[in-house]
């Protein structure tokens, strides 16, 4: 028989990736996007904001806090594959550094 990938068997396990995990990676992905085409909007802008940019990464540093909690909730939960919660919370926690980062240097 051939090995394709390096593994010859079958691995049965109960665990599965939970939903909300899932949900927390696609909310962390949607607020990291926004936030990048708010800066790269701001710099074709000469770098003058525009307060539709200020409204994007305020809306997605609120994403990426609803995400935070559903990343840290679906971790909670029991028999699961872990990645899609952590990947959610790295992003989300990313999301929200990058967004104060910006609104520290906007105030000062």
């Amino acid at each position: 028989m051939f090995r394709i990938f390096g593994r010859q068997g079958y691995i049965f396990t109960d665990k599965k990736n939970p939903k909300w995990g899932i949900m927390s990676t696609i909310l962390g992905l949607v607020a990291g996007v926004s936030i990048c085409l708010a800066v790269h909007r701001t710099y074709l802008n000469g770098g003058a904001a525009l307060m539709q940019h200020g409204a994007v990464v305020l809306l997605a540093i609120a994403y990426a806090v609803a995400g935070l909690v559903i990343g840290v909730r679906s971790l909670m939960e029991k028999d699961i594959f872990r990645f899609f919660p952590i990947a959610g919370i790295f992003l989300n926690v990313l999301a929200v550094i990058a967004g104060g980062i910006i609104f520290y240097l906007g105030v000062v």
